[in-house]
């Protein structure tokens, strides 16, 4: 399994908005600017969070984007099963129950489905929250004189 560039650059544009959520509606540009990210690609991310309940949009001069719920709420298993669709290791693996026609008799069956488990459990278990702490205590760490 491999994240694309638009699992990526949506989960890093949710974490800035994450991240300055204080600030109210954040525009596009701020977050690009921020994130060294062209616009028009984070313009094409969008629409995919449009369909769902995770932004709140504001247009006109003071409009941008905000998270509609609180850091805590969002798992990074969510947003890039919302991104990349299937987080599947294999192909048999994307329907449930499996309907691989070699199922039955597959000895590497176990092994995919336990990976699946395991990605999934890991990627679920991590809020924005959680990186915006790990950042948090990252940098505090590192403090020098």
């Amino acid at each position: 399994m491999k994240i694309s560039t638009k699992g990526r650059y949506a989960l890093r544009m949710l974490i800035d908005l994450a991240e300055h959520s204080d600030c109210g509606y954040i525009a596009l540009k701020d977050i690009a600017k921020r994130q060294g990210i062209s616009k028009k690609y984070l313009e094409q991310i969008i629409p995919i969070f449009n369909k769902t309940d995770i932004l709140k949009t504001n247009r006109g001069s003071q409009g941008g984007y905000m998270l509609s719920k609180s850091p805590d709420t969002y798992t990074v298993g969510d947003i890039l099963r919302l991104t990349e669709g299937n987080l599947a290791p294999v192909t048999c693996l994307e329907n449930n129950p499996v309907e691989c026609e070699r199922s039955l008799e597959c000895a590497t069956l176990p092994i995919w489905q336990g990976l699946y488990k395991v990605v999934n459990e890991y990627l679920d278990s991590i809020t924005l929250q959680d990186i915006l702490d790990m950042q948090k205590e990252r940098f505090v760490n590192n403090y020098m004189i």
